[in-house]
Parts: C-alpha cells; structure tokens; sequence
C-alpha cells in the first residue's frame, strides 16, 4: 500500500518562499512518476509539476516555470516542490501523486495519469 504524505505548506508574503515535501511509503519512487497538482475552491485540479520515471527530466506549468523546481531525493523516498516569488494566485491546496504503472498515451500533466494521492498541504500567499 503507497501513502504520500505532504508537508511544508503554510502562510506567507508574495514574493516569498516555501518548500513542499513528499513523503513516499510503500514502494521506491525511484521507479515512479512524480507530481504535484494544486486546488482551489470551486475549479479543477492543476498541474503544477512533474518529474519523470528516473528522475532525469522535469516538466513545470507555464504559469510556474522559473519559479518553482520539482526534486526528488530516492535515498529518502521524498519529492520536493521549492516554490519561489510566490504570488497571491499560487494560494491553492498542493497534492503530491504518484504512478507506478505507466498508461501509454497519458499525458504526465493529466490528474488521471497518476494512481496514489496525498491528503493535500495549503499554501496561502498573501499580498
């Protein structure tokens, strides 16, 4: 059974700060495609970040690129979000996902292409 469990989220000023963790259980993420998404009230879950089976290749939102990096640490089975000049629309509930099992075809910005979920972490940036 994989849990995800995310930390580090909180509140803090436009132009700040914060890292999100990821923490794996269960099975090795180093075998596993890993993401972050983001929610707000009343709208889809985002894509915000993904990195690839390996851990060699990254993939950002537009609307984060240069500002936000997706890590991976597989000695400590954790995924990282550094997310820097936040801004007020960065406010969201952040989820970590995972996927073991590759669906050829999914795109890895598709919510659908991953199959195990953290219970989310809000980020508040205000202004």
């Amino acid at each position: 059974q994989v849990q995800l469990v995310e930390s580090g989220g909180g509140l803090v000023q436009a132009g700040g700060s914060l890292r999100l963790s990821c923490a794996a259980s269960g099975r090795a993420i180093s075998s596993a495609l890993m993401g972050w998404f983001r929610q707000v009230p009343e709208k889809e879950r985002e894509f915000v970040a993904a990195t690839l089976w390996g851990g060699g290749s990254t993939v950002y939102a537009e609307s984060v690129k240069g500002r936000f990096t997706i890590s991976r640490d597989n000695a400590k089975n954790t995924v990282y979000l550094q997310m820097n000049s936040l801004k007020p629309e960065d406010t969201a509930v952040y989820y970590c996902a995972g996927s073991w099992g590759a669906v050829p075809g999914t795109p890895v910005r598709a919510s659908r292409a991953y199959e195990y979920w953290g219970q989310g972490t809000q980020v508040t940036v205000s202004s």
